[in-house]
């Protein structure tokens, strides 16, 4: 299917489940010579400097780099939760300036309530911004049945597993329908075999949706299994070292050759930083 046919078949789907097709390309996002300055009476920590990156809608762009180095602070950045101390981030051709419903967060530690059924869970977003009663249970449905979870609809979140509850934490952040997903470190929290299936699980979701995802991780691996490109950044200050484009067919083979050739090459750039996968 050529990048157009698909577009075009996303956003059918997107318009089936109900989402408002907007006329600006909202999930566009320009990043120019980002800065972000930590300040306390004591110290000065910069956490990041001269950041630049343009993201396309409907791209998913991994983020990489050493421990501590930045990386959720440009998530936090681009959601708009703290302020860059220069530069800017330009979402759909306007300059972010705070939170708002076209950003959605993923989190490691799932960030659900307990006492909440997966439904519940799933509507609190809408709950809060006013959606009525009847509307949002039929679009959580749709996107719990979306991440494969409609036989436990009903069911606490203590019941679940670790990879159903980082499901329900993904419909929660589709079902706001925003053009930007920002995903920090999922995954990590999952052993190997869940992480692997919840992998596989993200690009099947995405199949179904036309939402920019940036998704922060540790591992490599993961990054290339997932990502259209890999950012890698340097230790802190954070800037971009190198910008990887992973030109592979999806289903990625772990094992072949061209995998494991960009999986070493990055693993060599972040040894340059003293840092392992």
């Amino acid at each position: 299917m050529t990048g157009i046919k698909k577009t075009q078949a996303k956003d059918r789907l997107r318009d089936a489940l109900g989402g408002k097709q907007r006329q600006t390309l909202s999930g566009d996002i320009k990043i120019e010579n980002l800065r972000k300055v930590y300040r306390t009476d004591e110290s000065e920590t910069v956490a990041l400097e001269d950041f630049s990156l343009e993201i396309k809608k409907g791209e998913l762009i991994t983020i990489v780099g050493p421990s501590g180095c930045g990386k959720t602070t440009i998530l936090k950045l681009i959601a708009g939760l703290v302020e860059p101390t220069s530069g800017t981030v330009t979402i759909g051709g306007e300059v972010c300036e705070g939170p708002g419903p076209d950003r959605g967060m993923v989190f490691q530690d799932f960030a659900l309530f307990p006492w909440r059924s997966v439904r519940k869970n799933v509507e609190f977003g809408l709950e809060i911004a006013g959606v009525p009663k009847e509307e949002r249970r039929e679009r959580a449905q749709r996107y719990i049945e979306i991440v494969g979870l409609e036989k436990f609809a009903d069911a606490r979140v203590h019941e679940l597993s670790g990879g159903m509850k980082q499901r329900v934490g993904i419909a929660r952040a589709l079902v706001n329908r925003p053009d930007i997903i920002l995903m920090d470190e999922p995954f990590g929290a999952l052993d190997a075999q869940t992480r692997n299936i919840m992998q596989g699980s993200l690009l099947r979701i995405l199949e179904k949706t036309d939402q920019t995802i940036l998704f922060v991780t540790h591992s490599v691996d993961e990054a290339v299994y997932l990502s259209d490109r890999i950012v890698v950044l340097t230790k802190r200050p954070a800037r971009i070292k190198e910008i990887v484009e992973i030109d592979l067919p999806r289903p990625r083979d772990r094992a072949s050759v061209e995998f494991t050739s960009i999986r070493k090459r990055i693993l060599e750039e972040l040894e340059k930083e003293n840092v392992m996968e």
